[in-house]
């Protein structure tokens, strides 16, 4: 700059000190020219004038500077125009880039076009249009911006960014591109210092493993790889499927928590399990179920209802230890990801539901490898009119159907004839047989008893076989016992029915439970 300038500028300046008013309003308009190689006042047709500024210029007003290849002040006005290489920089932290800028000095208010990039040494936007609130650091765009955050890419329509605390509400078509997830979204806020976005309306998220999320509400901690969802969200990961009110997520143990309503859906296993409270392991494909769950093993028909106080599934495979000598053997390989490789167990008030079998117990473990329901603590198995009870109940399924169940210790049978009249049958150990989901036999071995009513053609009582033996075969026919048949040292008595009050005709241990069992599906829910 010449010198002739360099006193141009310094008179310019004196004058406009003097002329300033002490206040601070008059303060926060001033803006002081520090550098131009070129000035020259020209008068407008209105009578005002303005002052044209070129090369290197550079301008402050307040803790805001400003620079660029040209410039016309107007005072009267209170404002300037910047065009070519326009740099404001706000506070030393924030710094925005254009080719053009009209800038009002009373409302500190900056308007920007043509490669407009605003930068806060986090992230970096990107617009052909941007207005800039410097008084309070907001900046907006309505035409389209882009901002860059390290690896991730985040474009929408309309944007706001708030510089002192370096959110970024982003409006209509948002997309956020990251090596590690896809997000799509109507509207999102987005921290480019602490890199945690939060959802505000319906959004969609797919991460690097194909994993789906569709929430509307809550938040993502980008860094930190945890999530927090605050109202009804789905999250897919390959087969499974988990819906809650509420679902907290932690990517580096992965695992989830969901509460409200939470639904699990293993398509896989052709498994549902309804509840208020999953707890879920993807590592370990392990799921936890409290507060009221369900479990729906699906099939075409005749579904299974379980119920408990707790419902817990995982890998099969986890429930021992694998030999060294096993670890690279392609059968074992093969059992770890094979769909059978599964288990559940339910804890506590255990009640099972299908149209042709029902079931309660304390506790129940379940394999899917070898489709058995173990029922522990008081057991009660139901079949049409029929109850089988023992300290232990092992109920093998085929094709998701009873097919035949081992009762051990304290076994007993018991089939309704009519209110307070029933056959029974008891002994250490009892099979039973299913043909189509209905009882078909019962092979009762160890100490065989039976209290059983004999009927004529006319289905009326004519007596009472009260009998022993050391193996009994009892047949039914449409779920009603049909006729017993004692194998081995059979002794007995055939009472008639005068001689008998058939309401007291009771074996050791009988119990009728019928109160306590499933009636249908739908009580299961309650």
């Amino acid at each position: 700059m010449n010198i002739r300038i360099t006193i141009l500028l310094l008179i310019f300046c004196i004058v406009h000190t003097a002329n300033a008013q002490p206040d601070a309003s008059s303060d926060s308009i001033t803006v002081e020219i520090l550098n131009a190689d070129r000035l020259r006042f020209e008068k407008k047709a209105d009578g005002s004038t303005v002052q044209i500024l070129s090369g290197s210029v550079r301008l402050r007003q307040g803790n805001t500077l400003f620079s660029c290849d040209s410039c016309i002040v107007n005072e009267g006005a209170n404002m300037f125009e910047a065009f070519g290489k326009v740099h404001i920089n706000d506070r030393s932290v924030t710094n925005i880039y254009s080719n053009y800028l009209r800038y009002l000095l009373d409302i500190r208010y900056a308007y920007l076009r043509g490669a407009v990039r605003l930068t806060d040494n986090q992230g970096t936007l990107t617009t052909e249009e941007l207005e800039y609130d410097v008084a309070n650091r907001i900046g907006i765009y309505k035409n389209g911006g882009r901002v860059v955050n390290k690896n991730s890419v985040l474009t929408s329509k309309e944007g706001i960014y708030y510089a002192d605390i370096k959110d970024i509400y982003f409006k209509t078509n948002v997309e956020l591109r990251d090596p590690a997830y896809y997000l799509k979204s109507d509207s999102l806020l987005y921290n480019t210092e602490t890199q945690i976005a939060t959802f505000i309306a319906e959004t969609f998220i797919r991460d690097s493993s194909k994993r789906t999320i569709r929430t509307s509400e809550g938040y993502y901690d980008q860094r930190m790889g945890r999530s927090q969802f605050t109202k009804r969200t789905t999250i897919v990961d390959k087969d499974v499927s988990i819906t809650g009110d509420e679902i907290a997520n932690d990517d580096a143990s992965g695992t989830a928590q969901v509460r409200g309503n939470a639904v699990l859906i293993d398509e896989k296993q052709g498994v549902f399990i309804l509840a208020n409270e999953i707890f879920a392991n993807k590592k370990t494909e392990a799921y936890l179920a409290t507060k009221k769950p369900l479990m729906i093993i699906r099939q075409e028909k005749d579904s299974i209802y379980v119920t408990a106080d707790t419902l817990f599934t995982a890998r099969l495979t986890d429930l021992y230890i694998i030999p060294d000598s096993l670890k690279s053997n392609k059968d074992e390989t093969t059992a770890i990801t094979d769909s059978t490789n599964r288990y559940f167990e339910a804890f506590r008030n255990v009640r099972i539901f299908t149209d042709s079998v029902q079931a309660i117990s304390d506790s129940l473990f379940y394999s899917f490898k070898d489709s058995v329901f173990r029922l522990y603590e008081d057991p009660v198995v139901w079949s049409n009119k029929s109850q089988i009870t023992g300290d232990t109940i092992y109920l093998h399924t085929k094709n998701k159907k009873a097919d035949h169940v081992k009762v051990f210790e304290n076994s007993l049978l018991i089939n309704e004839l009519e209110s307070g009249i029933y056959n029974q049958v008891k002994s250490t150990r009892m099979d039973g047989f299913f043909t189509d989901g209905a009882i078909d036999s019962v092979r009762a071995r160890g100490f065989a008893e039976s209290i059983y009513f004999l009927q004529d053609n006319d289905s009326a009582y004519s007596g009472i076989n009260e009998s022993t033996s050391d193996i009994m075969d009892v047949y039914f026919v449409q779920g009603d016992l049909n006729k017993v048949v004692f194998r081995s040292a059979v002794k007995g008595t055939i009472w008639p029915i005068t001689q008998k009050n058939p309401g007291e005709m009771r074996l050791q241990g009988f119990n009728w439970h019928e109160a306590r069992r499933p009636k249908t599906k739908y009580e299961m829910f309650e």
